[in-house]
């Protein structure tokens, strides 16, 4: 595993400048979240939902797209996505001066579509994340388009990395340390970078990714050692949904993530819910899911502790965000 160092991420970091921003922290003190994760417990949000397009996913589309040549650049890219991937591609690509094709399942959020397309993306609709990968491919060999994949390579982590990195930066400029940190995963992209910067930063920091029970392909590897595949993805966080995992985003989690737990839906919606009441933080399924880690199966593992999470994305629409809550 060629993990990237921290000089590297830094490197990276500052040629993707302004075209990504650094999101703020928050130390988040309220009664609500005192009841729900420990009044001990001291808590840090990392606000990655407010990066360009709602999500972290430019640090790593960007990563890829800023290294191709002005051939590759002139044939354009092609992502696989259920929305924020797409999103970042498609925001990559017009600041790059170039074109994407994007590959969506249909049962892809409608908003999520339309940002795509509001972005100048050219989205395909398919039946599910399966054949989205399949026509991906297809694409890439017959049109030339460089395939920018949501998830695996050195160079994606290299991007993803920067969140952990200015996480342990900003904590501890603020005068605080981390004892732990939580992200959640798909396929590992973001968890398997985010990892590698805060163990290369801060030893004792334990990282703790956690994914929904209904799309636990990284929970399956890390038992059986290689890159398991799951039939469906049964959650409502549908950002996490990765139909595999990949080889090398498997061997950066497997060196630098401590464990992976799991959550259901409704821990998430609970977690949707304070995030909102507590933080008025109107976040998808997907940036909620480390705060219900620490708010279930981490809660007495972590109580007292100082515990960062990384609220990874909000791109949701009214209707669909007021039906999660309200149910």
């Amino acid at each position: 595993m060629n993990a990237p160092s921290v000089e590297a991420i830094r490197a990276n970091r500052a040629r993707l400048s302004d075209l990504v921003i650094t999101t703020p922290i928050r130390r988040l003190v309220d009664d609500a979240v005192g009841e729900s994760v420990g009044t001990s417990t001291e808590l840090w949000l990392k606000e990655e939902l407010f990066q360009r397009t709602g999500s972290f996913k430019p640090r790593g589309a960007l990563t890829v797209m800023l290294d191709l040549d002005a051939d590759a650049l002139s044939r354009g890219v092609t992502a696989v996505s259920a929305g924020n991937h797409a999103i970042a591609v498609a925001y990559a690509a017009r600041v790059l001066g170039t074109t994407a094709k994007l590959v969506m399942p249909k049962t892809a959020n409608a908003y999520r579509v339309e940002m795509c397309r509001q972005l100048g993306g050219n989205v395909e609709l398919v039946d599910n994340v399966t054949e989205a990968f399949a026509r991906v491919r297809d694409i890439e060999s017959t049109e030339g388009r460089t395939f920018v994949h949501p998830y695996e390579g050195p160079k994606t982590a290299l991007g993803t990395a920067s969140v952990g990195m200015e996480f342990i930066d900003q904590v501890r400029e603020a005068g605080g340390t981390l004892d732990a940190v939580i992200v959640a995963a798909g396929g590992g992209g973001l968890s398997g970078g985010v990892a590698c910067a805060v163990k290369q930063m801060s030893s004792t920091t334990a990282v703790y990714v956690v994914e929904p029970e209904g799309a636990d392909t990284l929970s399956r590897s890390f038992q059986t050692g290689s890159p398991e595949s799951i039939d469906a993805v049964r959650t409502i966080a549908d950002s996490l949904g990765a139909p595999r995992s990949e080889p090398y985003s498997l061997a950066l989690n497997k060196g630098f993530v401590d464990e992976v737990v799991l959550v259901n839906d409704d821990q998430i919606r609970d977690a949707m819910r304070l995030l909102f009441l507590s933080a008025k933080l109107a976040v998808e399924p997907a940036g909620a899911a480390a705060l219900a880690a620490l708010m279930y199966p981490l809660r007495s593992r972590l109580d007292g502790k100082s515990v960062g999470i990384i609220v990874c994305g909000a791109n949701i629409d009214f209707q669909t965000f007021a039906k999660q809550i309200l149910e």
